[in-house]
């Protein structure tokens, strides 16, 4: 009997194993995809920053000439350097084959791209010295115009270690949510999958040895990539009827499990697109006019850090979600009333936002829970309240307590839910109207995080909205007694 339970043990780690991996390996793909999308959009915006700066040039020495050593000193500034050449520089030579492609200022001079070597460089810092060059004749003279990217080749790179990181850090940690899962759930199928096994075997004596081949030869076959793989009832023994259908609940389970993952990754790849890009649109602006104009130099380095603020808001919601999945978070559960949290989220949003007529209708109502999370389920309420509301519009915060349930309920006088989205409204990174969303802001997160809370201390969340007329949203707890 040890042998055998040695063997189901050491099948089970296998199976857990070779899926978990299997998982593993699609996000780090998918992470990997997203990682080249990056280097792919920052090489085009590198070229097309380049050949606009030659474009430029050119103009300039048409108008002027050579330049002196004030304006080439000017320049420097600019990262644009001008010498006297009779000979293109040396490095990877662009195939003027594409010529067509280019300005037509600058589409018969040569061009090529270099990387100057200063001693010993580390891989990090390697592409810090990439140049941009292109020799051409104005006006009876040669010139070489050499085009650096230091600065925007140092925010970029800064961009893409962060991705990393992050990218790191989500890897390790689904690796051990997603082994922890999956091996709970096989250990629990397969302990019942035993059991009925052993009722066949006595009261139906012995089993066809041929189906049993059939049925494993069908599991051997079942991975990450075919995981909608089911065995067919029809042609099972009847004895075994009872063990296929198991498993076939069992691949269900696990591939709705893979499904919300995948979707999960792949949204939250989406949603660090758009203040990516947001930062290199930025940077470019920087780039271009940063130097010489204190107002380009101030919206850039102000949107830049307000979109950093964002990928820091989106990486801890998501973190969050990830231990609320995982049940590693601890609840501090204790009794406190609800009516004088409200009065203190009431208190601090005055403080911070005084646009809106807020009204404040509370009574005594006592529950036991996390009143951190209370709070900050309640305060995801109230700030998605005033995204959709127009300055000046009516917010109330109230606390009901009826029929041995607490209810913390705002309501606004803003734009409304169309009914088609109010069941979806929960779901992560889903937002009713895309365009308001933008103008808003907001991750699509908090409402998914105000329900988890909520569902964990055994309550539900009600939604009554109307378009341009308003939405009321109540926290529903059991009153503590």
């Amino acid at each position: 009997m040890k042998n055998k339970k040695d063997r189901v043990q050491q099948t089970n780690r296998s199976l857990s194993s070779r899926l978990n991996f299997r998982l593993w390996r699609r996000m780090f793909s998918k992470f990997i995809s997203l990682n080249l999308l990056f280097i792919i959009i920052s090489a085009s915006m590198l070229f097309l920053v380049g050949e606009k700066k030659a474009v430029e040039t050119v103009n300039y020495l048409e108008e002027v000439g050579f330049p002196g050593d004030s304006e080439r000193y000017w320049m420097l500034n600019r990262e644009i350097e001008i010498n006297l050449a009779e000979e293109p520089g040396s490095g990877f030579n662009i195939p003027k084959s594409i010529a067509l492609f280019f300005p037509k200022e600058t589409r018969t001079s040569s061009r090529w791209i270099s990387i100057p070597k200063n001693g010993s460089v580390s891989f990090y810092n390697y592409f810090d010295n990439l140049q941009y060059g292109f020799h051409s004749s104005v006006n009876g003279l040669s010139y070489n115009v050499i085009v650096h990217f230091t600065t925007i080749i140092w925010v970029l790179k800064s961009l893409l270690l962060g991705l990393i990181i992050f990218q790191f850090l989500i890897l390790v940690r689904s690796w051990s949510i997603q082994k922890s899962i999956i091996t709970r759930t096989l250990s629990r199928s397969l302990s019942k999958l035993t059991e009925q096994a052993k009722t066949l075997s006595k009261e139906k004596g012995p089993l066809s040895i041929k189906e049993m081949e059939s049925l494993a030869g069908t599991l051997d076959e079942i991975n990450a990539t075919r995981l909608d793989t089911r065995i067919d009832l029809d042609n099972t023994q009847e004895e075994l009827q009872n063990l296929a259908k198991a498993i076939n609940g069992l691949l269900e389970r696990i591939n709705e499990s893979y499904r919300l993952q995948a979707r999960f990754v792949s949204d939250a790849s989406h949603e660090l697109r758009t203040p990516i890009a947001a930062i290199q649109g930025y940077a470019n602006l920087l780039d271009r006019w940063g130097k010489d104009d204190p107002d380009a130099l101030e919206e850039s380095i102000g949107a830049i850090k307000e979109e950093a603020a964002n990928m820091k808001d989106l990486v801890e919601q998501l973190l969050f979600l990830a231990r609320g999945d995982n049940n590693t978070m601890h609840l501090e559960v204790e009794r406190f009333d609800v009516g004088a949290l409200l009065q203190t989220i009431h208190r601090e949003t005055q403080m911070i936002n005084g646009a809106y007529a807020l009204e404040l209708q509370v009574e005594e109502a006592w529950v036991k829970a996390d009143q951190g999370l209370i709070k900050q389920a309640g305060r995801i309420l109230v700030d998605n309240a005033i995204k959709y509301t127009p300055s000046g519009g009516n917010i109330t915060l109230a606390v009901k307590n009826a029929k041995g349930q607490i209810r913390l309920t705002v309501q606004d006088s803003g734009i409304g839910i169309p009914p088609d989205d109010i069941p979806h409204i929960f779901e992560r990174f889903y937002r009713a109207d895309e365009s308001r969303a933008r103008v808003s802001g907001g991750t699509g997160l908090g409402l998914s995080i105000a329900k988890w809370i909520v569902e964990r201390h055994g309550g539900y969340l009600e939604v009554l909205s109307r378009e341009d007329f308003g939405t009321r949203i109540s926290l529903v707890l059991p009153e503590a007694h």
